[in-house]
């Protein structure tokens, strides 16, 4: 087991059921997070005997940097390899308001979206919690950058990880951890229902994004076979339901795709869909795969949808392009080393 995958409140079970002090967990907690350490040898004021407890129980992460793509705007994008062979990726993009992570929580993905290359093989493993933590930590020291948010969206449908990503979510925002402010992170979600309303009563302030890409579902089945489990009316009351127990804004992740969900029509019918709810569309433009078909957007046909929507007073934005060049859209950079 990975050190990072033991959340506070489980090390300091841990120690008390090894006959020692709780205390000790906040001493090791600070050399693995703060002085981000490498081997337990390292802490220099922690008795011999808790040294080679955690030795024989516990191991760092083992994940090695295979590839590393940087793009011309300053992403970054890191795929790695984990101890079982399997490759992962992690994107890291530059904002105005500092470096973001975007983690992945799967080796591969059961989602199967059209559109994206994370899918392209089905899903091997979930990672660990300490897997997901274990890329902040790689990837702040592959980049020598310090990672001051996080968004949950690579790889993977992250709430068919509930268990280990409510893991990971404890350890990087604890103050003693990463302390990585919870409104400094986003958990993305397709839109598994039981889930986004299970995660309403998690009482973290965690930011959520549901992935629509189209407001009837007609459009949203050819773009994404999880629709044909959860329908795009269900999706919309498992938000209100967020909405209502949480009373925090949810944001509607987007991808333009020329000509299939970026018409006038579509925008309006997507304006009527989320009249009078606390949401805003991010409107992302489309990082075209191989495996799929479809083309981005253009300009001008996203910037028409935006301004319908504004003038039917839904919240948006239109994002701007980030990594093109590298294929830094999900799974890309896997699928051409598998």
């Amino acid at each position: 087991m990975l050190i990072y995958d033991l959340t506070y409140e489980e090390l300091e079970e841990f120690f008390i059921q090894n006959g020692f002090p709780k205390y000790r967990t906040s001493q090791v907690w600070h050399w693995v997070y703060k002085q981000k350490i490498d081997r337990f040898d390292e802490m220099i004021n922690m008795p011999v005997e808790i040294v080679k407890l955690l030795e024989q129980n516990f191991k760092f992460d083992s994940m090695e940097l295979v590839i590393k793509n940087v793009s011309e705007d300053g992403t970054m994008k890191f795929l790695y390899d984990l101890h079982d062979a399997n490759l992962i990726e992690t994107v890291l993009m530059k904002h105005n308001y500092g470096m973001s992570a975007c983690v992945t929580t799967q080796v591969g993905c059961n989602i199967g979206c059209s559109f994206c290359a994370s899918g392209i093989l089905k899903k091997h493993r979930d990672l660990t919690a300490g897997e997901i933590v274990g890329q902040i930590i790689k990837t702040e020291k592959d980049s020598g950058v310090r990672i001051s948010s996080i968004v949950v969206m690579g790889i993977g449908e992250p709430f068919d990880n509930y268990k280990n990503l409510v893991s990971f979510l404890k350890i990087v925002n604890h103050p003693k951890g990463l302390a990585i402010g919870a409104r400094h992170i986003t958990v993305s979600t397709s839109g598994l229902v039981p889930k986004i309303k299970e995660f309403a009563h998690l009482g973290v302030q965690v930011n959520l994004a549901i992935s629509l890409h189209a407001p009837n579902n007609e459009v949203r089945s050819k773009l994404m076979k999880i629709n044909d489990r959860f329908k795009v009316e269900d999706v919309i009351d498992a938000i209100k339901y967020y909405i209502n127990v949480t009373n925090r804004r949810v944001t509607i992740e987007y991808i333009m795709i020329q000509e299939l969900n970026d018409t006038p029509e579509i925008a309006l019918e997507l304006a009527r869909v989320l009249k009078g709810m606390n949401v805003y569309v991010n409107l992302i433009p489309y990082n075209k795969v191989k495996e799929a078909p479809y083309e981005r957007s253009t300009l001008d046909r996203r910037e028409a949808f935006y301004n319908i929507l504004k003038r039917n007073k839904i919240t948006a934005v239109l994002r701007k392009e980030q990594g093109h060049d590298i294929n830094a859209a999900c799974g890309q950079l896997r699928s051409q080393h598998l």
